[in-house]
């Protein structure tokens, strides 16, 4: 069982796609996903939390990832499939 994964999103955002695919390329079977283009409420709580105005913005159990080039370099460095686990 993999630790829980947020994702904040939009519906037009190929960077989300490619985290997507990464997360579920590793073993992720659910993704708890926040459209922030639907929601101006949670993209409020999405720029509070992460300091961050763009997407995705991820989160693996309670650490905050970043975005897609941080979990790509995350997992380059061999440290997502720990995260997962772990969290």
């Amino acid at each position: 069982m993999s630790a829980p994964v947020l994702m904040y999103t939009t519906a037009v955002c190929p960077f989300c796609i490619r985290a997507k695919q990464l997360l579920k390329a590793r073993g992720v079977e659910q993704i708890e996903e926040v459209r922030i283009d639907l929601d101006p409420v949670r993209r409020d709580e999405m720029m509070e939390k992460t300091k961050r105005r763009t997407v995705p913005q991820i989160y693996i159990g309670a650490t905050h990832v970043g975005g897609c080039d941080d979990l790509y370099a995350l997992d380059a460095a061999g440290e997502l499939m720990p995260l997962l686990e772990t969290n």
